[in-house]
């Protein structure tokens, strides 16, 4: 007599393996926002590159200044920068001399001696004399406030420009 043996069960069944892809489809989609905020990150390195476009600017300029003490405006690639203690002023010149544009940044300017809290919603305060330089991808919302970069032009011939990067809630 032959005995019946049950047949060991070898792998997954197209079931299961189905059912196996969507959680980890699940899985993935739910977690990945979390360790890859790609256009945060994509934010905070423009935002570097304009600070660091901003710096540049301010040195070469002060260069050309110090090459003719008496100049008041310095012109750098048909772009007029007018000129404060030596370095570039707080204006919107200054931001496009560094290449600093509308299509990609909204830049607001505050030429007067004081400071200025924000004016409206969802716009960071501007500093004396400075102006703020905001990603337009983000322009209007909450995160603008706590994303941005700022510039505040030089007090005296002996200290530089201020340009601070605030990256708190770029994310």
């Amino acid at each position: 007599m032959h005995s019946v043996r049950p047949s060991a069960q070898a792998g997954f069944t197209l079931i299961e393996l189905i059912v196996v892809i969507v959680i980890l489809g699940i899985l993935a989609a739910t977690a990945l926002p979390r360790f890859a905020s790609l256009g945060g990150d994509a934010r905070i390195a423009s935002l570097q590159a304009a600070q660091g476009a901003l710096n540049t600017t301010a040195a070469m300029v002060h260069g050309q200044s110090l090459l003719n003490p008496q100049a008041t405006t310095i012109t750098n690639d048909s772009i007029q920068i007018n000129l404060a203690s030596s370095y570039p002023a707080a204006d919107v010149n200054t931001a496009n001399a560094a290449g600093l544009t509308s299509n990609d940044y909204e830049i607001t300017a505050n030429p007067t001696g004081s400071a200025t809290s924000a004016t409206a919603a969802h716009v960071p305060a501007i500093p004396a004399n400075g102006f703020v330089v905001v990603p337009n991808s983000i322009k209007g919302t909450a995160t603008a406030e706590t994303c941005f970069l700022s510039y505040q032009q030089a007090a005296n011939a002996n200290t530089p420009p201020v340009v601070t990067l605030t990256k708190s809630t770029c994310q």
